[in-house]
């Protein structure tokens, strides 16, 4: 019988495989669920694909899907506390749009390390959408105190109702996206996502990019030129709450369904 405080020959003891970064992307694009109706072109065609590779390395890493969460956070609050303190330059907002787009995608990127640890939690789900309801709600009014710092002159100043109703907008959209979301998961007693009915295409996807968060990013790369910012964040604001009014009465409808069931 060996002493206790002997060496213990692990060498005949099988290691674990670490998992391959191939095989681990193969396994999220298989698994991939179909984009929801009306998924507008950036969050399918690019910020999607960009989460899933992400996914995959931190997956190899060994992270975990908080702690995607937390990077996601610390990429878009850097940019959203740059854009309110640095006045605006063409460098300036490429590096807000660099690590707002790098946020977004790592947003993405933590429900995909989830399913592939075996699913998430509920303490995660619920860190996620904390941090988007901040990054909602402090970005447009990153873009306020930018406008009325730098970019609006002192004669222009009702240009800053559009930041404001911008982030109403905004925060009532998200709202009622997660209120749908619930209602239909509480009524059908099934996940959120098994209740999404139909899928993108192509011109669906399209059409929706004026309302695309991801496009609302790449705006930041004209911070540097006023005129320029102001004109494109207005119409994607126009956009965004046109969506909005049509939107909601069709989700009411929907809704509606749910008790006739």
């Amino acid at each position: 019988m060996p002493s206790p405080t002997a060496p213990v020959d692990r060498s005949a003891e099988p290691m674990l495989a670490r998992p391959r970064y191939g095989d681990v992307l193969q396994r999220l694009r298989d698994a991939q669920k179909p984009a929801g109706r009306g998924a507008p072109a950036y969050s399918i065609y690019v910020n999607r694909p960009l989460g899933r590779r992400i996914a995959a390395r931190a997956h190899v890493l060994g992270l975990r899907p908080n702690q995607i969460t937390a990077i996601s956070a610390a990429l878009t609050f850097a940019a959203i506390a740059l854009l309110a303190t640095v006045p605006p330059s063409l460098g300036l907002g490429l590096a807000i749009t660099l690590l707002l787009c790098a946020g977004y995608a790592f947003d993405s990127a933590d429900g995909q390390v989830a399913r592939l640890r075996g699913g998430g939690s509920a303490a995660g789900e619920w860190l996620d959408h904390v941090v988007d309801a901040i990054k909602i709600a402090t970005l447009h009014a990153a873009v306020l105190v930018c406008a009325y710092r730098f970019l609006v002159p002192a004669d222009q100043r009702g240009w800053l109702l559009v930041p404001i109703g911008f982030a109403a907008v905004a925060g009532v959209s998200f709202a009622v996206f997660l209120l749908n979301d619930l209602l239909k998961a509480a009524r059908a007693g099934s996940s959120t996502t098994a209740v999404i009915r139909g899928g993108s295409t192509p011109l669906r996807s399209l059409a929706g990019l004026p309302t695309d968060y991801g496009v609302l990013l790449l705006s930041f790369l004209l911070i540097g030129w006023p005129d320029g910012f102001r004109t494109v964040y207005t119409l994607l604001f126009v956009a965004s709450a046109a969506y909005l009014v049509l939107a909601l009465p069709k989700w009411f409808r929907d809704v509606s369904r749910l008790d006739r069931r």
